[in-house]
Parts: C-alpha cells; structure tokens; sequence
C-alpha cells in the first residue's frame, strides 16, 4: 500500500502577523512549526505502516525551502521519502489554489514511481487558516471519496475502516481505496521520532519540486495569488475581552439594583 501524507509549515499562531497591503500571512521572521493536525497524520500514516509492513510512506508539503525542516521532521518519525513543492509561483495560493497544486504535483510523483497512492491522509485543518477546505478539495481533484473529521482508522480486507465524528458521537464507515482521511487531532498523540530516526531523516534528501517541473500539467493560471479566487477583504485580531463588572452589593436586594442600573445604563433593558 501506497501512503501520501501531506503536511504543511505553519507559522507560530502566537506571532501571527498580516499583510496590510495583500492580506496574506506574513511568515519571513516568524517561528514555523509543523502544523499540529498534520502531526496527527503522518502518525496515523506510520501506525498503518506499522500495522501492514507492506507500506511505504510519502510527505508532500508545499511552502518556501525552509518548509523542507517540517518534512524532515516528520521523516523522523517513520515515512519514506518527502517532496517539496516549492517555487515563488505558487506563493500566495488560498485553499483552492493549494489543493490544485498538491494535486499536479502528487500526480507528478505517481508517474516518478509508476505507482499510484492508495490512501492519502492530511490533518482536518491548519492553524494558520482553519477553513478544513484542502483535504476534501484535494479528494475532489483525485475523484476519490474522503472520511473527514476521522478519529480512527484501520485496515480491514483491503478497505480502510474508520470513525467519523459528529456532534451525537462517531459512526463507522468503510470505504474502497483509494480514499482521503482527514483526521482530527483526536485520533491519536503523534510520536516523538527516535534518534535514529532524526539522524536518518538529516541525511534523507527531500526532492524539491517547482512549477517549471510540472511542465503542461500545470495551469498556471490557478495557481499562487493570481489563480485563488477568494478575496480577503479585512483581516485583523480579535479584540480583546474587558473585565466584567462587579454589581454584588450589602445583599441580595442590593445586588439586583445594582445589576437593574447597569443593564438601563447599556440600554440593555
């Protein structure tokens, strides 16, 4: 079984910054780590291997060259192989634009390995984002069905068995490979890779991949900032909560008036 487990380099939610002019994420300067959820991927990725030795595992992340330090360090916990796709043309992309891209480029790495993925699985969402839209539209450009909010999974027969959350619980669906699973960080506690594994993926070569590699398969029109069609008209913290007010008085009948006077004075009453 062929494994394609896509993560992303995300930078730290506590130093996010904005660009006033574009309305993207300013990332040069910022901290990166590995976004949390994608974690929760590749360990469901490595406990499938672990479970069906006959597996092979491989990361596609797409993000500047220092992204290449978020691949490795999920090599260390047991994949394969990693690609990086990575080239100033994809910058900028929205979800639509990004989920394309994985795309060309996983195709692309199906016809380098005259083998085609079996089961691709991502984290539910970014932090840097939250929309939960790459996965299933990754599924979409493939043609293949999704499990998102998985929080298990398991072989069974040749099909992949997993939980799908929802608000009353979970319900278990089966599903024919090829198959998406979008996990939640529920699903598991990603490892820590050993010193091994650390060293082994320091010396691994992680394959860059750029636009100019993907040749006619590539649109270059829906691609990066020009080829994402969502517009960000406004971005900007949240504001801050105030302190509440305390109307506690002598007693109870105090107390109330207290409170009266304090709804009348908001017009809230």
């Amino acid at each position: 079984m062929r494994i394609l487990a896509c993560v992303k380099q995300v930078p730290d939610t506590s130093e996010i910054k904005v660009d006033p002019v574009t309305n993207t994420l300013i990332r040069k300067g910022v901290p990166s780590i590995v976004n949390p959820m994608d974690l929760n991927a590749v360990e469901t990725a490595v406990t499938l291997k672990e479970q069906n030795p006959d597996t092979t595992i491989t990361l596609l992340s797409m993000g500047p060259p220092p992204a290449e330090e978020a691949l490795r360090e999920c090599l260390s916990m047991g994949c394969d192989d990693a690609f990086l796709l990575t080239d100033r043309a994809f910058g900028g992309a929205d979800t639509y634009a990004t989920s394309y891209s994985l795309y060309v480029a996983a195709k692309y790495i199906e016809e380098l390995k005259g083998e085609k993925f079996d089961l691709i699985i991502c984290g539910i969402m970014a932090v840097d984002g939250d929309t939960g839209q790459v996965g299933p539209e990754l599924a979409e450009h493939f043609d293949i069905p999704q499990v998102t909010y998985c929080i298990g999974a398991e072989m069974k027969d040749g099909k992949v068995v997993t939980k799908r959350a929802h608000e009353m619980g979970y319900e278990v669906l089966e599903s024919q490979l090829p198959c998406l699973l979008a996990v939640t960080k529920d699903i598991n506690k990603p490892r820590r890779g050993s010193v091994r594994g650390k060293i082994a993926a320091k010396r691994a070569k992680v394959e860059w991949i750029s636009a100019d590699m993907l040749g006619d398969a590539l649109d270059r029109t829906r691609i990066g900032l020009k080829g994402s069609p969502t517009n960000v008209r406004s971005a900007h913290p949240p504001k801050m909560r105030t302190r509440g007010e305390d109307v506690t008085g002598k007693d109870a009948k105090e107390s109330v008036a207290n409170l009266m006077a304090k709804l009348t004075e908001n017009n809230l009453i």
